[in-house]
């Protein structure tokens, strides 16, 4: 992983708040990130595309939904440097919020997981 690509993903914060969620939840799908961020499920695409070109990312599909977690093969530097941005975004309202966001999706059982079948 070069620093260059590296800092460039960052350099968003729909990005940010993305790598923020996969900080404390280890794998999500589409719909999460789109229940979580309060946005359109294309821009959602758009932007976990280009963290996934950029080598944070992998990918895997199950039927009809495509779940992100961090790459499991990311340097060290880079996981230290995603902790320490998850921590310093705890006490800002967007990121408390989409994470708030998702805990009450997953609690009321409002995830994709639990949609397959409807």
């Amino acid at each position: 992983m070069q620093t260059e690509t590296f800092t460039k993903a960052l350099a968003d914060q729909t990005r940010l708040r993305l790598l923020a969620l996969l900080t404390d939840f280890p794998e999500l799908c589409v719909c999460e990130f789109t229940q979580a961020l309060t946005l359109s499920q294309p821009k959602v695409s758009r932007h976990l595309a280009i963290l996934r070109e950029a080598g944070l990312l992998q990918d895997r599909r199950a039927g009809l939904w495509i779940y992100y977690r961090l790459h499991e093969e990311l340097p060290a530097w880079c996981k230290t440097t995603l902790q320490a941005l998850r921590e310093g975004s705890q006490k800002e309202a967007i990121f408390q919020a989409d994470r708030e966001r998702l805990s009450s999706a997953e609690k009321l059982n409002l995830n994709c997981n639990n949609t397959e079948n409807s």
